[in-house]
């Protein structure tokens, strides 16, 4: 009788993975070149925010506020700019709100009530100029448009923001307010504060 011949289960399953490996390697590897590709663009456009960043009055807080933005911005000045205005003009919505509510404390003393309510107010012109901004920003050229009048005025507008943030805390001096009272405002104002001066620097550095 000649020999009998058996093929092992082991031998089975290496000629099985020698067969399906090339597939599963023309099946997995576009995704993973892909991710790569992705995972090493968002670190290339996060650098960039970070770089320009580095321009303004406070970077951390700029990369910090705008970093979360960075895919949709890529290397695009000119979005950053209307990105920091958008973030500047949400914390400028948050501290009106912070200090309308703590007009409608009931314990505040008369003096309190009218620091607070000059700071609304404050707030209020703060709002429109950003809200003018970053209207003016996104249609920049649009039209034909004079960019640079454009870009002039949203200057003006930020550095009137600035302003009218320095008054509402300027505000307190010389007038008795709870420590309570002055902190809450301080801190949402002092935010949009500076959140609009990186804003500024952010708007010098655009060349058109």
């Amino acid at each position: 009788m000649g020999a009998q011949t058996f093929t092992t289960p082991t031998s089975n399953s290496n000629n099985a993975l020698t067969f399906l490996l090339p597939i599963l390697l023309l099946i997995f590897m576009p995704n993973m070149h892909t991710t790569l590709a992705t995972s090493s663009s968002s670190q290339t456009y996060k650098t960039y925010v970070k770089t320009a960043c580095n321009t303004t009055t406070y970077p951390l807080i700029c990369y910090k506020s705008l970093s979360s933005y960075a895919s949709k911005v890529k290397s695009d000045p000119h979005k950053l700019c209307t990105y920091a205005l958008s973030v500047t003009l949400k914390a400028a919505k948050n501290a009106s709100s912070v200090v309308s509510k703590l007009y409608k404390n009931t314990g505040l003393t008369p003096s309190e009530k009218g620091v607070v309510e000059d700071c609304i107010d404050n707030i209020k012109d703060s709002i429109d100029e950003l809200k003018q901004s970053v209207s003016s920003m996104s249609n920049l050229g649009v039209s034909g448009s004079d960019v640079q009048l454009q870009l002039d005025d949203i200057k003006t507008w930020v550095s009137a923001v600035i302003t009218d943030d320095a008054t509402c805390t300027d505000g307190f001096d010389g007038v008795k307010v709870s420590t309570a009272v002055k902190t809450a405002i301080k801190n949402s104002i002092v935010n949009a504060a500076r959140l609009a001066s990186n804003a500024l620097s952010l708007i010098d550095s655009l060349i058109y």
